[in-house]
């Protein structure tokens, strides 16, 4: 039973079957059939409702890795829109109005990356010829204890390129193997340069140049195996054996001159 201090409201952001109770002695200025929220974007008006979370359209006047580009119209989550995207000036509500300003965005952003792409253009030629090594503790099997982490690579690219580089920059598979693996850094949305990420076993010497990385366990072991198989046919292989010298050696008899 609800007491007599409550009072029903609408709230359009519930479904028909929950009800929201206001207490009128504790928000007495609420206006009627309002729901107080306080948020610093207000919600989409073309908010939209799929499976049980509520989806906003925004147009992006920034480039959003993952997203889009400047000038596109995506539908996101609502609390991703107005908590994040609108907030940190990456996009704004998209309305009739705005939509209209798409090519105008589209455009300034096009110039806006075209430079860029030119000033880091020497940056990801470098990043592509990156070969960074790591020692790490791993298990018999070559798996690591542990990982090699996004801002271990981070911190080694700004120590071989003295650039910068944000650990969220960085696209890669957990490493958690000894080997070699293949990472990529974002500087641009259209400059992705990959570069190698080599992690050998702490207390063997680090590879270098064209030396492959320090290999599992099992790839020593079918090494080995080769090693074996050769040294086992060349040990069945017969050889063949010079014939023995006679102890004697035979005189040559001197040819008897005729006489004249």
């Amino acid at each position: 039973m609800a007491s007599n201090n409550l009072t029903r409201i609408s709230c359009p952001y519930l479904t028909s079957s929950h009800t929201a109770w206001q207490d009128k002695n504790l928000t007495p200025s609420l206006p009627s059939g309002i729901l107080a929220r306080r948020s610093v974007v207000p919600f989409a008006p073309k908010s939209t409702e799929r499976k049980g979370l509520l989806k906003m359209k925004i147009l992006l006047i920034k480039d959003v890795f993952k997203l889009g580009r400047a000038g596109d119209v995506k539908k996101v989550a609502d609390g991703y829109g107005r908590n994040y995207l609108i907030p940190q000036g990456l996009a704004i509500l998209a309305t009739s109005g705005a939509i209209k300003q798409a090519d105008r965005i589209r455009a300034k952003a096009a110039e806006r990356r075209a430079a860029l792409n030119n000033e880091l253009g020497g940056l990801a030629e470098k990043i592509a010829e990156l070969r960074l090594v790591f020692p790490a503790k791993a298990g018999e099997t070559g798996k690591l204890y542990g990982s090699v982490t996004t801002q271990q690579l981070a911190d080694a690219i700004e120590e071989e390129t003295s650039f910068q580089v944000k650990r969220q920059q960085i696209e890669v598979q957990p490493i958690r193997t000894l080997g070699e693996h293949i990472a990529k850094v974002r500087l641009t949305m259209d400059l992705v340069p990959e570069f190698k990420v080599v992690v050998y076993r702490e207390g063997e010497t680090a590879p270098t140049g064209e030396v492959e990385a320090a290999k599992t366990i099992e790839e020593i072991d079918e090494l080995q195996a080769e090693i074996s198989e050769e040294a086992e046919m060349e040990a069945e292989t017969p050889v063949d054996e010079a014939p023995e010298e006679s102890a004697e050696t035979p005189v040559e008899e001197e040819a008897e001159t005729p006489e004249a």
